[in-house]
């Protein structure tokens, strides 16, 4: 009998109906070859901290004393409810599991978990913690979850062995998101008093969600001159827009280029008009449908990604958790029967072999986004379910459509003088070919009647212009700032460029914050943790968000896309090949331990201790004043007593032993490092009056 663990039991009922007829049992489906049964995504999950322990304690706190905590082999237990006991029903479908794992008619296991790192470590670790003794173990690897495609999937199965630079990856990225999340949540909660949920990936998207923000707020209005031309020609308004750009105080700068630029004859010096050929957008990536569908019908990314997959699992699209847009050479023959379906509905579509189309060198595990052969029944499907199919659906008659868009492009060269040579550019649709299909965004701008040697008429004058703040992420902006975070760092490309090496090159590399399997999730993470917001398609910084960015640079921990991106390209080493999960493992630690280093380092003038940490005795009321989660406070505060020491004063972190020293002697010593209002930094000693009221001393 061959065996075959499903990763959830909609998979399963997949490959039965692949399979053929089958017998349903308790828990497992069986026919006179086959047994097919199934987890439930994750039946097992790492240890916590106190498992670790051999002393066994029912409500456990958290403490200093067992953090950091770096075991020496990662161990896994099966997944416990609320109330801490293995939860019945996983128990129970394990057990299943594992007596048919054990059966000795069982001669093949197969691991049918979801194609990615996360599924082919789920059916992984059911397995070896269920398998008593050496049987053949090989790997069901499908694209889409189609009855045909299950059978020429069970035809072209490997041995589980080649997928094992993928279970690494898989358990490296679970070991250091747990060391990680583990010892730096308990740390920085410690130190707060706030629970504060501290992860490789969501701090770095709440980080750049909270610094736009910020520089939005922190946006001073204000504004430049520009020189322009708006004059017309043969009754027709012709636009000259200058690339010179003028301080609001250069004004007369700006007049004199005006009446230089208008003491030249402004003349058409070329003109092309040709016909071209306007080529569709690419197939979607997870992210990229995500975008489109944030944008045009603000669906949240938990929403767009449940629909995907809830297609994906009744045959419908293919694998959805997918970072490209091209297909694979080897899929051709596939799409050939995709598109004869596809055409049965009058689409006009036929089989095009492209490079823009199909590139094995932009593939890392799965080929873009498609519908399969199973065509639904749209009536049956909810709006939204027909809005994200029929999305998937367009952009794939738009890229196989047998109508070209035509366009005539049209380009006018306009040189004032010997200053300055103004290109416009605009473009007109002549058929319109796969745009009825789907969407052509870009705005076509219509040109004036002008010709080589016509001349062309100028005015030019000072134009004031704004200077306009920053935008807020929105699902596609922060999508695309995700898939390549230094991107932003470069010169922008040009939006007609359409070379997307650069963004592969990031993604295969690990740069990404995130992967398409856990960005949403991890998003999604950070919207109920009451860090950000989604407003229709815009995400916005909430208070908690701020306490969370603030509070880690108080105690200097960094959790930049700097770091998170090394860790990423350490993940794909180990996929490559070129480290061993050990490896990045020891890079993790290293990172934490620079945090725990200077946990006791009294010598740190950032550190703001422990929450509840006593730093002495208010001046006011003779209380105690301790380390609260936004100030060292005095704890008679219910008696009315309002003493306290902000965290941060001029931009410079007061630490617990500046508001010890400030306490104890009235003073402290020379501080460096504050910034005044109008930025510049300087230095100063505090001194607190009889008042209670802290002023500045720089006398010394």
């Amino acid at each position: 009998m061959i065996l075959i663990i499903a990763e959830k039991p909609s998979l399963a009922r997949n490959i039965v109906a692949g399979i053929g007829t089958m017998k349903k049992l308790d828990g497992y489906f069986e026919n006179e070859e086959y047994i097919v049964t199934w987890a439930f995504g994750h039946l097992f999950t790492l240890y916590d901290i106190e498992d670790y322990s051999e002393k066994k304690c029912e409500n456990p706190k958290w403490n200093l004393d067992n953090i950091p905590c770096y075991p020496e082999t990662f161990k896994f237990s099966l997944k416990k409810d609320k109330s801490k006991q293995i939860d019945k029903g996983i128990l129970k479908q394990f057990n299943i599991i594992k007596n048919l794992c054990n059966r000795e008619d069982v001669v093949q296991i197969v691991n049918a978990g979801d194609s990615d790192r996360e599924g082919e470590i789920i059916v992984r670790l059911c397995i070896e913690n269920a398998l008593n003794s050496e049987k053949k173990l090989t790997r069901l690897w499908l694209p889409d979850q189609t009855p045909e495609t299950v059978k020429q999937g069970l035809l072209e199965m490997k041995d589980e062995i080649e997928y094992n630079n993928l279970a690494n990856e898989g358990f490296a990225r679970t070991y250091i998101d747990w060391l990680y999340g583990v010892n730096l949540t308990r740390f920085a909660t410690l130190k707060t008093g706030t629970l504060l949920r501290v992860g490789r990936v969501i701090v770095p998207i709440v980080k750049a969600i909270y610094d736009r923000d910020k520089a939005i707020k922190n946006f001073v209005p204000d504004i430049y001159y520009g020189i322009s031309s708006e004059e017309k020609t043969k009754d027709e308004v012709v636009e000259l827009n200058s690339k010179e750009k003028f301080d609001k105080n250069d004004i007369k700068k700006a007049m004199n280029l005006c009446e230089k630029y208008n003491n030249e004859k402004a003349i058409v010096t070329n003109k092309s008009v040709k016909k071209d050929t306007l080529q569709p957008g690419k197939l979607y990536s997870l992210t990229k449908l995500q975008n489109y569908l944030g944008k045009k019908y603000k669906m949240p990314m938990d929403k767009s990604l449940s629909i995907v997959q809830k297609l994906y699992e009744e045959g419908y699209l293919t694998y959805p958790r997918t970072n490209s847009e091209y297909l694979a050479t080897n899929e051709k023959d596939k799409i050939k029967k995709i598109i004869e379906n596809i055409s049965k509905l009058n689409y006009p579509i036929k089989f095009k072999d492209k490079k823009t189309i199909f590139d094995d060198s932009k593939i890392e595990s799965h080929s873009a986004l498609t519908p399969t052969y199973k065509l639904p029944n749209l009536n049956n499907l909810t709006d939204d379910e027909k809005i994200v199919y029929k999305s998937v659906l367009n952009r794939f008659v738009a890229v196989f459509c047998s109508e070209e868009c035509k366009i005539e492009k049209t380009e006018i060269k306009i040189k004032v003088g010997d200053l300055e040579e103004f290109v416009l550019k605009g473009n007109v649709i002549i058929e319109s070919g796969w745009t009825k299909y789907d969407e052509y965004s870009k705005n076509d701008k219509l040109l004036p009647n002008l010709n080589i040697n016509d001349e062309v008429n100028i005015k030019f004058e000072p134009k004031e212009k704004k200077k306009t703040p920053p935008k807020h992420y929105t699902i596609e902006t922060l999508n695309n700032y995700l898939k390549n975070p230094f991107k932003e760092d470069k010169a922008k490309l040009d939006e007609e460029n359409d070379d997307d090496t650069e963004d592969y090159k990031a993604i295969f590399e690990g740069l990404e914050l995130g992967t398409e399997a856990t960005r949403t999730g991890i998003i999604e993470n950070a919207i109920n943790s009451k860090y950000i917001e989604l407003k229709k398609d815009v995400y916005y910084i909430l208070p908690g968000g701020e306490y969370l960015i603030d509070s880690l640079m108080q105690m200097n921990i960094n959790m930049d896309k700097y770091k998170t991106s090394t860790l990423g390209q350490g993940l794909k080493k180990v996929y490559r090949g070129e480290i061993t999960i050990n490896d990045v493992v020891d890079l993790t630690k290293k990172e934490i331990n620079e945090v725990f280093d200077k946990r006791n380092n009294c010598g740190l003038n950032t550190d703001t201790g422990f929450f509840n940490d006593v730093i002495g005795t208010c001046p006011i009321c003779g209380k105690n004043v301790v380390k609260t989660r936004f100030n060292y406070g005095c704890t008679g505060y219910r008696e009315g007593c309002n003493f306290k020491i902000n965290f941060v004063i001029c931009k410079r972190v007061i630490s617990k032993n500046m508001a010890i020293d400030l306490l104890k002697n009235k003073k402290t010593f020379k501080i460096n490092g504050f910034i005044s209002k109008d930025g510049k930094p300087f230095s100063g000693v505090l001194v607190l009056d009889n008042e209670g009221k802290i002023n500045f001393d720089f006398s010394n």
